[in-house]
Parts: C-alpha cells; sequence; structure tokens
C-alpha cells in the first residue's frame, strides 16, 4: 500500500483489468475518473513491466468520457488545432500553455462556485453578478490566447530572402524581424510573468 503522500499505484494487467493497490480492489476507468474528481493522486503502472503509463490511461478516460451523450467538452475546432500540432515545430510549447491556462481556470473556476452557490435563491439582481467572474474568466482566456501566440510568432522562421540573391530589398524586412525579436521575446517574458503572478495572487 501506497504511503499517505504517495500517489495511489494502479496496475493494468494483459486482460486491460485494473487493480487498485491501494484499496486491494478491481476498478474501472469510471473509478479512476472518479478519483481524478476527487483530487486524488494515482500513476498507472504495466503490471508486466512496471512502465509508467498513466498518460494513454488518463487519455483513454477523455476518450470514454467524450463518447458519452451529452459530455462533449472539446470542440471540433480545438481538437483540429490540437492534432495539427503534433509533429510541429509549436509541440513543445502547447502542453505548458494548456497546463497554465487550466491552472488559472481551475483557480478561477472555485470562485465562481462560491458566487453561484451565494446567488441561489436570490434577486435578478443578485444573479447579474455571476456576470463578473464569467467576465475574468473570458479575460483570462483572451490573454493566454494573445501570449500563446506571441510566442508562436518567436517561433516563426523569417521569411526567406529572394532567391536570385542579387536584390538587396528582401534583405530589409529580414533585418528588421531580426531586431524586432528581442523586443518579441521580452514582451513574452513580461506577459509569463505577470500571469504568473496573477496565478500567485489567485492561489
Amino acid at each position: 500500500m501506497a504511503a499517505k503522500d504517495e500517489p495511489i499505484i494502479i496496475k493494468k494487467y494483459a486482460n486491460r483489468r485494473l487493480y487498485n493497490t491501494g484499496t486491494s480492489t478491481y476498478v474501472t476507468l469510471e473509478d479512476l475518473a472518479d478519483m481524478v474528481k476527487k483530487g486524488e493522486e494515482f500513476t498507472v503502472q504495466d503490471a508486466k513491466t512496471g512502465d509508467d503509463i498513466t498518460h494513454p490511461v488518463l487519455t483513454q478516460i477523455i476518450f470514454e468520457l467524450e463518447n458519452k451523450d451529452g459530455q462533449n467538452m472539446l470542440p471540433i475546432p480545438f481538437l483540429r488545432q490540437l492534432i495539427a500540432f503534433y509533429g510541429d515545430q509549436m509541440q513543445m510549447i502547447v502542453p505548458s500553455f494548456l497546463e497554465q491556462s487550466m491552472i488559472a481556470f481551475s483557480k478561477e473556476q472555485e470562485r465562481f462556485r462560491e458566487q453561484m452557490k451565494g446567488a441561489l435563491g436570490k434577486s435578478p439582481l443578485d444573479m447579474m453578478k455571476i456576470a463578473t467572474p464569467i467576465k475574468a474568466l473570458e479575460e483570462q482566456t483572451r490573454r493566454n490566447m494573445e501570449m500563446f501566440q506571441n510566442a508562436m510568432r518567436l517561433f516563426t522562421p523569417f521569411p526567406p530572402a529572394g532567391s536570385n540573391g542579387s536584390s538587396a530589398a528582401p534583405a530589409e524586412p529580414a533585418r528588421k524581424e531580426a531586431s524586432e525579436k528581442p523586443d518579441d521575446l521580452q514582451e513574452l517574458k513580461e506577459q509569463i510573468a505577470a500571469m504568473q503572478r496573477k496565478l500567485d495572487t489567485m492561489s
């Protein structure tokens, strides 16, 4: 059995059965989903090799949830964009961006839920106060997207110079873009720092 502060070990056998070593019982993907919602930490290991297979199992849980009626959360445009990033030079940035965005959203949603509880059973005027946290979430999403787009611009290759190499005109925009890149990098750093400060204040 895992120590109190250690994640629970879930073993996955060849027959696809999942065994919770913390409770000494077999569990399902739905049980693991409930554990995630309760904030219980766990890792999934291949029972034969001992390899950590938590990532594919969590991905499978999302797949199962997305296929339930009325449970779709991932819009088609998002899925298309996500697929397009695989193998792209931006792939290394996407995980960090999504992680930070979800952390910020999770912190905001707690405040939103508290205000929802306080507004239940009150007047329409009180219910209108709910719009404030919604606007805050929208603003946070917009800022996150701006930061992500700035990061994407930093990794975009410079426009190629003229193929004949005889004209000096194409070289000027390249020099201008090169001179602006440090400014873009500094702006991105400032935005990341500002986002981190916001996360710290919300925590």
